[in-house]
């Protein structure tokens, strides 16, 4: 090989696409100087557009033959890099650059999507190909989302601990080969990027955006006792290390990448101009962003966030953070620059405690509901991801169904996910047939969907919440790859799904949440209380009475925060329904409506005159 400064190199003629490849590294070995080349383990190429294998790490003595410092050749055992043909028709394919003000985000595993739904051939259930079959897509857009936001779809290998246990990492999180698409979730073993590029290709067809999450903050090798299988063997230094050599752990993964070094930087900024160029992608989804930003310690002019802002090619991408990771001040909601839209978990818990643990007051659901002015003070608009679930933490139906997590499956004895999920089970802890329960579960989860599409920022909904999905109580199915995780379309809640697509219609006329990416100003929005009279103090601290949002002067959002009956007179003008939740409003005259249960109500300005009777129309 050759060295252009610190970078070593080397041209092989008459490589072919399919042939397999590695690198063997010959270094000084030294660990607390954090040096650990050996060249008797074959490495994965760091920028590898294909990879085949999979470490075997289910015993201590499977696992030896990838320790950085055992002297045995693992040639025969180790993943391989491939050399594929890239070579794909897009067409006039290209990138969708919807308005963020337009988005609605989707949340999937891609195989959970298809892997039980019968009408897609059993042969491509659970891929790609099952994702881009006409009936998955004919539900997406019949649904209304605008982009899918899919959970690790790169080269991911399962931990040594879920190996030992007969688990796999089913979220995809622990990425080794981040250039390269994971063939099991091809049909096409093959040709897996061809597959994803074909999938990317038809959403866009159907104008849906396709948003992938990245994982740059950590690496699959692990901690100390983990696998060399690629940097570790390459530049031990691209990972953040103490003192004495040992990995810094802001991950909870056992090592951070350190995006501070050029090379790892340059790496990153490569890879997603690699998915944007390559694959068309839409944009990106950072886990555990924090780290992208750590210097060590975290600043919003980091080289990578500067980077970013130099690409032309990553100029108009979408990029949402996830604004934490576990280290000492990881948590950084609001801090990120721009163009960053930042997942809020604000948002999330405090509109779950409002519906769930009557916790809080009007005062702090108006600030969420109009874009959490609060916690994005630093920016001209919202940058809120408004979600109330999403693939870490309860499903919505396991939200208003358990009080606690249960987690046994994982093997962890209920020891892992989150302790804090101001959740409500109704009074009955699981699955009932007591009918009230039932009812009065599907009464709040409603409210929380309401609440959530009627926010101002961009609106993410995880998938299968829209038809019921249950995972039986786990908050932490990242290993659960089966019926816990897999969408049960035999058993789906219709009415909720008919509820959510009403929704999302209706979210799309109103010009305030769909036009426009302002904050609400008062020349827009007008809080009321049940008595049509602007909110007073006293107002804003009583739950026990409703709440009226005046937008534009055309539309009204009911809320009632009570199981009991709430009455409410409507300012001047003819008003009709166009969103109620099932037998939930009376009205007795066109400037009056009762809310008989807990619950959202939209009205919408008319020039029809109502009878004395209740007029409904779906958005």
């Amino acid at each position: 090989m050759f060295s252009s400064g610190d970078t070593w190199h080397i041209f092989v003629a008459g490589v072919q696409a399919g042939t397999k490849y590695g690198y063997r590294v010959k270094g000084i070995q030294d660990e607390q100087a954090g040096l650990l080349f050996n060249p008797q383990k074959l490495l994965t190429d760091p920028y590898a557009k294909a990879i085949e294998g999979k470490p075997d790490l289910s015993s201590a003595e499977a696992a030896a033959w990838y320790k950085w410092n055992d002297e045995r050749d693992n040639a025969s055992l180790a993943p391989k890099s491939i050399v594929i043909d890239e070579h794909f028709d897009w067409e006039n394919d290209s990138q969708l650059f919807t308005p963020w003000a337009e988005t609605i985000i989707y949340e999937m595993q891609v195989k959970g999507f298809s892997q039980r739904n019968f009408q897609i051939p059993s042969d491509i259930r659970g891929t790609f190909a099952g994702l881009a079959h006409p009936v998955s897509i004919d539900y997406l857009k019949t649904l209304g989302i605008t982009a899918v936001e899919l959970l690790p779809v790169t080269y991911h290998i399962d931990e040594t601990h879920l190996q030992k246990q007969g688990l796999v990492n089913y979220w995809g999180y622990n990425v080794l080969g981040n250039f390269a698409i994971d063939p099991n979730l091809a049909a096409d073993k093959q040709n897996p990027l061809k597959e994803f590029k074909q999938l990317v290709k038809t959403l866009h067809q159907a104008h849906i955006e396709v948003i992938m999450d990245i994982v740059f903050n950590h690496t699959a090798e692990s901690d100390k006792n983990g696998p060399m299988l690629s940097f570790r063997g390459i530049d031990n230094t691209a990972y953040w290390l103490d003192k004495q050599g040992e990995y810094e752990n802001w991950t909870g993964c056992g090592n951070t990448l350190n995006l501070s070094n050029p090379y790892i930087l340059c790496w990153a900024i490569d890879c997603l101009i690699y998915w944007v160029e390559e694959c068309h992608i839409d944009g990106f989804r950072f886990d555990l962003a924090s780290i992208l930003g750590r210097t060590p310690s975290f600043s919003e002019k980091a080289d990578f966030f500067t980077a970013l802002k130099s690409h032309s090619k990553l100029t108009h991408i979408k990029l949402i953070a996830e604004p934490w990771d576990i280290g000492v001040e990881g948590y950084q909601l609001g801090q990120f620059p721009e163009p960053f839209y930042q997942w809020n978990d604000c948002y999330r818990d405090d509109i779950r405690r409002f519906w769930l643990q009557n916790q809080g007051d009007w005062g702090l659901l108006a600030r969420r509901l109009a874009g959490s002015d609060d916690v994005f003070t630093k920016y001209s608009v919202s940058k809120s991801i408004n979600f109330i679930t999403a693939h870490d933490g309860f499903t919505l139906q396991d939200l208003t169904s358990y009080q606690q997590k249960h987690n046994w499956a994982n093997g962890e004895q209920n020891r892992d996910g989150h302790n804090s999920n101001y959740s409500n089970n109704h009074g009955v802890e699981g699955q009932t047939a007591d009918e009230l329960v039932k009812k009065q579960r599907e009464i709040t989860a409603c409210s929380l969907l309401a609440t959530l599409f009627l926010s101002a920022g961009v609106p993410m909904l995880l998938a299968g919440d829209e038809i019921g999905h249950s995972q039986q109580g786990n908050n932490n199915s990242y290993c659960q790859d089966n019926e816990i995780t897999w969408l049960d379309w035999e058993n789906m809640n219709h009415t909720r799904l008919d509820y959510v697509r009403s929704l999302i219609r209706l979210r799309k006329k109103i010009a305030l949440l769909s036009k426009q990416n302002n904050w609400w100003q008062e020349d827009s929005v007008q809080w009321l209380n049940p008595s049509a009279q602007l909110m007073n103090i006293d107002d804003w601290h009583n739950q026990h009475n409703g709440l009226v949002v005046l937008l534009q002067e055309e539309w009204l959002l009911l809320f009632n925060a009570n199981r009991q009956p709430q009455p409410f007179l409507l300012p001047q003008g003819n008003w009709k329904v166009v969103l109620e939740q099932a037998q939930g409003i009376l009205m007795t005259d066109t400037q009056a409506v009762t809310l008989n249960n807990m619950g959202v109500c939209v009205l919408q300005k008319s020039d029809v005159m109502f009878a004395n009777k209740l007029e409904t129309q779906y958005a």
